[in-house]
């Protein structure tokens, strides 16, 4: 048995900043928590700054990192912006695919990321031909970031026709889709079944779970085959749920039924499921969310970059809908902004202060995030939690100032990515003042890897 230890100068113990914490480390899991040590034990590593659990990206989608600034030309919509992340699909294989994500996820262990939910729809290879391994581009995410050291949960995402229609089937993938279509749910359940039974829940470091990818790319009568095939598994369902109105009024003119209603009827909804954006809900949406315990990912940076609008973050909870935050498009990877901004954000629509305190803010970017992501384990700096932690510096230009008592609100309302000086997975000190120790040179590899998929 491998044990680590580790002296924390000042630790977010779930409630509070406690200073002088010494954190035992064992296979993995922490296996001690002890407060009060002045001065960092014998064989410690002395952690400086403020220690929080790892943070959780409950969803990214890995490849839009290659949009970053490209996509900031002229204006448009998120339907415009939609045509430049098919032209990056286009050009992806398993081999350039592993290539970039594996630069991301490096890019994310520096931010403090721990555990990446990969919500992946790009199955197939260009014309929708599958490859000789089915699950190669699968694969290749699973294999970057074991190279880059964080968890990885794969949410693979049922993608099956380009709209909603009346006919069985649902529009046909177009020309761009097509590559992502497996033809039916069915198919895609015995695609995934193949790469689920590779994996099990004894494996720290990978999950396979599952998702819709909206209810406009997954037919009504096949959404149920994707439901069940995640209840009879266990596993994490996610669904992009009313991101757009356009969505929306075509499900209503289409079924009668809102998106969220629609996936109520179909089993979609419940306590293993995560709705994406959440962002245009009716009244009874939100209701039925909360009732059934569906949980809501928010992605602030990406709905506000893509100007999708605003969602009832804090009505959903209000109702039941636990909290996790995402970085979706990457148009920044910075966990301590999407926590910022989902509260930001509320104060800007209700012209109110103080919708979430630090504290509950800090529980959707790690203990519930990681839960969304079928970690319950995780996001906790308690015995017997999974052995991830993030350090961020409290003497940065940006954090300085304040008593460590503070470390929450400062963290909260004014760390950065920026700010991350050690980052621990599984006890393995993966990101050591600043510096990525697996992937020395994170920016020449994230502009190596966009520059082979960049038209």
């Amino acid at each position: 048995m491998h044990v680590t230890t580790y002296w924390l100068e000042h630790a977010w113990l779930d409630t509070h900043v406690e200073p002088a914490v010494t954190v035992t480390v064992a296979d993995g899991r922490i296996t001690e928590v002890r407060t009060g040590d002045d001065t960092p034990p014998a064989g410690a590593t002395a952690l400086r700054g403020l220690t929080l659990p790892g943070l959780a990206n409950t969803h990214s989608h890995a490849f839009h990192r290659a949009l970053r600034a490209k996509v900031q030309v002229g204006s448009g919509t998120f339907w415009t912006w939609r045509e430049m992340m098919y032209q990056v699909a286009s050009r992806l294989t398993p081999e350039t695919y592993h290539a970039l994500a594996r630069a991301v996820y490096a890019e994310m262990a520096l931010a403090g990321i721990t555990s990446v939910g990969e919500f992946h729809y790009l199955h197939h290879a260009p014309g929708g031909t599958p490859y000789d391994n089915p699950n190669a581009m699968g694969e290749a995410l699973i294999a970057a970031a074991d190279e880059a050291g964080i968890r990885i949960t794969l949410l693979d995402t049922a993608y099956l026709s380009s709209g909603i229609s009346k006919r069985r089937g649902g529009k046909p993938p177009d020309r761009h889709q097509v590559r992502f279509s497996d033809g039916t749910a069915h198919a895609w359940a015995e695609r995934v079944s193949a790469l689920g039974d590779r994996y099990t829940k004894d494996d720290d470091h990978v999950r396979i779970g599952a998702a819709v990818h909206s209810v406009r790319a997954v037919p009504s009568e096949q959404l149920s085959t994707v439901a069940e095939w995640a209840e009879a598994r266990g596993t994490p369902l996610h669904v992009h749920l009313s991101e757009q109105t356009a969505e929306n009024d075509a499900c209503l003119a289409t079924h009668g039924r809102t998106p969220a209603q629609l996936l109520a009827d179909h089993g979609v909804l419940g306590p293993r499921t995560t709705g994406v954006h959440n962002t245009h809900l009716t009244d009874e949406d939100i209701a039925l969310l909360g009732s059934s315990r569906t949980g809501t990912c928010m992605c602030p940076t990406t709905e506000r970059d893509l100007a999708d609008g605003i969602g009832p973050a804090a009505r959903l909870q209000h109702a039941g809908s636990p909290l996790s935050l995402g970085s979706d498009s990457h148009a920044v990877i910075d966990i301590f902004e999407e926590a910022r901004a989902m509260e930001l954000n509320e104060r800007l629509r209700s012209r109110v202060r103080g919708h979430w305190t630090a504290a509950a803010l800090i529980s959707a970017a790690t203990a519930d995030g990681h839960a969304a992501l079928g970690r319950p384990d995780g996001g906790r700096i308690e015995p017997g939690a999974l052995a991830d932690l993030v350090t961020i510096a409290l003497d940065s230009v940006r954090t300085a100032g304040q008593v460590p008592r503070l470390g929450a609100e400062t963290a909260v309302f004014a760390a950065t990515s920026a700010d991350v000086r050690h980052t621990i997975v599984g006890g393995r000190h993966l990101v050591r003042d600043g510096e990525h120790t697996l992937i020395p040179d994170v920016p020449g590899t994230l502009a190596r890897s966009i520059a082979a998929v960049r038209g």
